[in-house]
């Protein structure tokens, strides 16, 4: 156990986690991948036991006992009682002398900005946005559904599309190709039928990200309901890129705003050139760019610049990755 780490890294979603032991010239030294982090379904104590055992795995590959500095970037931290809750819970695991728990938006952040400053969205399964200033000041959303007034991400867009799709076929709606495209996804020939295989679990809730891609589609070809809630989604996104931009005082300024997470990341170009519209009308300064580095690495680099690692560090970190 010789070997001294600078920054163990740790990227926790719903549904896997990444790991990364970096070296003081920020080389990675190890890498590990474990299952998804869900405190909300299996407890704090548990989802941090998870964790350790793909930390462990990291740490005994690197050959190092543990790191200068541990920076976690983890899914379900949304409110500041999560974040102290957890990072009590990561820092008594000792793996660093200091260690650092945030939300995993920050990792999408940091992964595509060239420095700790600009704004991030994410639309995967929800929607959440972060953004963050070299002096430590941050600009974030409670990003927990609905109740705090979010709207849209993969698992919106589908049950709007549901929604709108249910009602044009009884008539109470507009008139809609999602009624035919949705139920037809599953081999189906209405919504009836398909409200009824979802009603009664026939196809399992979580197929139901299956029809994001279909209302894309479907919008694509020009119907007028499916291309409203791909605009509404765009507005959502600007919306909340533009508050976080103006929280920070960076709406006068040039600034990279990140875009990712699946829905950003699959590029539909309806959703872009929307998205591309709203902002230069109200933050025309604003760099809009789409994140595909994996976010484990926007974890390392706040890691690093924790320990005001040098910038050849970041450099080959990034190298590493690209």
């Amino acid at each position: 156990m010789g070997v001294t780490a600078a920054v163990i890294a740790i990227d926790a979603g719903n549904s896997k986690t990444d790991v990364a032991v970096v070296g003081p010239d920020g080389s990675v030294l190890s890498a590990a991948r474990g299952g998804g982090f869900r405190p909300p379904v299996t407890g704090v104590g548990p989802a941090v036991d998870a964790l350790a055992e793909t930390v462990a795995r990291a740490l005994e590959e690197a050959g190092a006992a543990g790191a200068e500095h541990v920076c976690a970037c983890l899914a379900n931290v949304d409110l500041p009682v999560e974040e102290e809750e957890l990072g009590a819970a990561v820092h008594a695991r000792g793996w660093g002398r200091t260690s650092d728990v945030r939300n995993d938006t920050f990792a999408v952040l940091r992964a595509g900005a060239d420095e700790p400053r600009g704004v991030a969205v994410v639309c995967g399964a929800g929607i959440n946005c972060v953004g963050m200033l070299p002096d430590g000041r941050t600009a974030r959303f409670p990003a927990i559904g609905r109740l705090s007034g979010d709207w849209g991400g993969g698992g919106g867009l589908a049950e709007e599309a549901l929604w709108c799709a249910a009602r044009a076929e009884d008539g109470r709606g507009e008139r809609t190709e999602l009624a035919h495209a949705l139920p037809a996804h599953f081999g189906l020939e209405s919504m009836y039928a398909l409200i009824e295989a979802l009603h009664l679990g026939r196809i399992a809730p979580a197929r139901r990200h299956e029809l994001t891609p279909v209302l894309f589609a479907v919008s694509a070809e020009g119907d007028r309901v499916a291309r409203s809630i791909v605009h509404r989604q765009a507005e959502e996104v600007v919306a909340m890129a533009t508050v976080a931009l103006g929280r920070l005082g960076l709406l006068a300024e040039e600034t990279p705003v990140l875009l990712g997470g699946s829905v950003l990341a699959a590029r539909h170009p309806e959703l872009d050139d929307r998205i591309a519209a709203l902002m230069s009308e109200r933050a025309p300064k604003a760099v809009l760019r789409v994140v595909t580095a994996p976010p484990v690495l926007g974890a390392a680099l706040l890691g690093l610049d924790r320990t005001s690692a040098p910038a050849e560090a970041h450099e080959r970190l990034r190298a590493h990755y690209a």
